[in-house]
């Protein structure tokens, strides 16, 4: 008897400890990745993978043909929010029924597409040229009609390199004295909301701030034209009066730590002697503002200074900030120390959505990859930041993926509709409707500026 895709013919087994208990497999009859429809659902109401269609472009031309490749894009991305971080999990995939509702098309009555041709599509039509710019571009565009939805009065911008380790013959990788291991260094640029405005990818010998203006450029460029107040925040890495010198003439103001030096030290020298007395029981913080201009700048710059004597330790920790920002130093401060929520982010993005699986030979084709685990991980966040009611609103990607996207369920034909029948577990039935209904508020226009 043929079997529908996706249902497999084992026959049924019994357990030795209760042998009332019967198994049977058949895939295409349940999901483990219902959730996933809310996305699809997301995708829809943002026009997200319709946009990529028009933007990314195929060597075929026809009625169809956009509909495929946009179909596998789909597959590629929502894979990566599901957990699947390897190509040959798309096989598997391919007679899921959740997914090949996601992927739509031919997809729903056959299949999705196989491994073979989710790993073509991937490391040979995405890693051309044309379109490995254009992917590039297209989570900058993304977000673009994601601020549509959103009261946007100010921007801030945290540019932070991080890494991914690799394991044999891959094309770019080298040793990291840094990070003391064998990988990749990309670079990433997030927003003040979580998403992802850009990244690329690096050899991994490469400097933490190498190759930064090609990154940070054009996402500058999309905030040129606006009225809304512009921020930018960076480690000591991007501490170059180059990056200085970009931001000012754009507009941007900015809070780098700046790298400590006997110059700097000497200016604050007043703090760096133990307070008289019994050592603190708290930590005691003192902060400072001066005028000083390295050898290698054009003109001098404010710096801020933070001095922290913690209970119990000899020598104070000093920090320095160079910045154009005008309020007191304090504040400076604690504006500096919110970028620390960049590196949660790329945390987020090594587990949730497994950006760190770049396993492929060619470094084009690692490339590919990380744009689109990029894709997926925005994708994700959008879900976060638009769609998730308030009592769950404060979810980590892990959580929605392992919480929100991994329902089961069982899926009944009918011969005018298909109803998934869902688990109530971490997710009941009333909150998912709820995400739903605010997903549907996104279709509507956004209201005039």
């Amino acid at each position: 008897m043929a079997h529908p895709a996706g249902e497999a013919d084992f026959g049924a087994s019994r357990l030795d400890f209760d042998r009332r208990l019967k198994l049977e497999f058949h895939g295409a009859n349940v999901t483990s990745d219902a959730g996933l429809l809310a996305y699809r659902e997301l995708d829809d109401a943002l026009g997200l993978t319709a946009l990529a269609g028009a933007l990314l472009s195929g060597g075929r031309r026809g009625k169809n043909t956009r509909h495929v490749l946009t179909g596998l894009l789909r597959q590629s991305v929502f894979g990566r929010v599901a957990g699947y971080e390897d190509v040959n999990d798309a096989d598997r995939l391919a007679r899921d029924p959740a997914m090949r509702r996601v992927v739509g098309g031919h997809a729903v009555a056959k299949q999705a597409a196989s491994a073979s041709q989710i790993g073509r599509f991937e490391t040979e039509w995405l890693a051309s040229d044309e379109n490995s710019t254009a992917l590039a571009d297209l989570s900058g565009h993304w977000i673009d009609r994601v601020h549509g939805r959103r009261s946007l009065k100010s921007i801030v911008l945290d540019m932070d390199s991080s890494v991914s380790p690799t394991y044999g013959d891959q094309e770019g990788t080298a040793y990291n004295g840094h990070f003391a291991c064998t990988c990749y260094h990309p670079l990433f640029v997030f927003n003040q909301f979580g998403d992802l405005e850009r990244c690329v990818l690096r050899p991994g010998n490469v400097h933490s701030a190498d190759g930064w203006k090609d990154v940070l450029e054009p996402v500058v460029a999309r905030y040129r034209a606006g009225k809304m107040r512009r921020y930018f925040r960076a480690d000591a890495a991007f501490a170059n009066p180059e990056v200085y010198e970009f931001l000012e003439a754009e507009g941007f103001k900015y809070a780098i730590r700046l790298p400590a030096n006997q110059v700097l030290q000497e200016r604050i020298d007043h703090l760096l002697k133990r307070p008289i007395g019994r050592p603190p029981h708290e930590v005691r913080r003192y902060y400072a503002n001066f005028s000083y201009r390295a050898q290698s700048w054009k003109a001098p710059r404010r710096v801020v200074a933070k001095v922290e004597w913690h209970p119990g330790e000899l020598y104070p920790r000093i920090g320095f900030i160079v910045t154009n920002l005008s309020r007191p130093a304090q504040r400076v401060v604690s504006f500096y120390n919110q970028r620390g929520t960049c590196e949660q982010w790329i945390k987020e993005g090594k587990n949730a959505v497994k950006w760190t699986r770049l396993s492929c030979c060619s470094f084009a084709a690692n490339a590919v990859r990380l744009q689109l685990h990029a894709l997926a991980y925005n994708l994700a966040n959008f879900m976060r930041t638009l769609a998730l009611p308030e009592a769950v609103a404060h979810w980590s990607l892990t959580s929605l993926r392992e919480k929100l996207v991994k329902i089961g369920a069982k899926i009944v034909a009918h011969s005018r509709y298909v109803t998934f029948q869902m688990a109530e577990v971490a997710v009941p039935g009333d909150m998912f409707a709820e995400i739903l209904r605010l997903i549907a508020q996104l279709r509507a226009p956004p209201s005039p500026a």
